[in-house]
């Protein structure tokens, strides 16, 4: 009996401090998110995507894939702010655990097994505005791809961010249908080597 209440004891601390964090680590985000229109903006393009790429007319497609252009660099420069804006926190609150599920203070506890999620927003920002720059001369089609992972990846590392990075891959399945792992086989390799020297992923 003794063993059962203190497994509960245990099991109910673990919950309740990372509950207290996740809320700390949401509030952070979420007033540094708050100043920009990033998630609109995604939401814009994701929509703008899926309407050219069943566009049949290909007159008209080339007209939505030209009105998407601007969301594109009003994206890419909101983020790019953002992730200087935040480079500006406190380095013990940006440190994100790379253990798969919450552990209470494992950032602090586990240094080593943390990474500096400021570097991934910077990594994210060049991803973003070198997919919309489109210097490699993809099609409309295949930037669009290309941008969607850069996007995607960078709303992963929030979600690792604020809670756990099991949370985060169940997140982007169930929102997108895309595994953690697709996506991050589908960004520049720029992206995927500066993200994976970052994480360890």
């Amino acid at each position: 009996m003794d063993i059962l209440i203190l497994s509960l004891a245990v099991a109910f601390g673990i919950v309740f401090f990372n509950a207290q964090d996740q809320k700390q680590r949401i509030a952070l985000l979420g007033r540094h998110l708050g100043q920009y229109q990033i998630e609109t903006l995604m939401e814009n393009l994701t929509e703008g995507y899926l309407r050219a790429l069943g566009e049949s007319d290909p007159e008209r497609r080339e007209q939505i894939w030209s009105l998407l252009t601007g969301a594109e660099s009003s994206l890419a420069d909101q983020f790019s702010r953002f992730a200087s804006d935040f480079g500006k926190v406190d380095p013990v609150s940006a440190r994100v655990s790379t253990l798969p599920l919450a552990v209470p203070w494992a950032n602090r506890l586990l240094p080593g097994f943390s990474f500096d999620v400021r570097q991934a927003f910077a990594i994210h920002a060049q991803g973003i505005v070198d997919a919309v720059a489109n210097r490699e001369q993809r099609s409309p089609r295949d930037k669009a791809f290309t941008l969607s992972a850069e996007l995607f990846l960078m709303q992963h590392t929030c979600h690792w961010y604020c809670r756990s990075r099991s949370i985060a891959s169940a997140r982007l399945l169930r929102r997108h249908q895309t595994r953690h792992e697709q996506v991050l086989a589908s960004v520049s390799p720029r992206t995927r080597q500066a993200y994976g020297a970052l994480t360890g992923l």
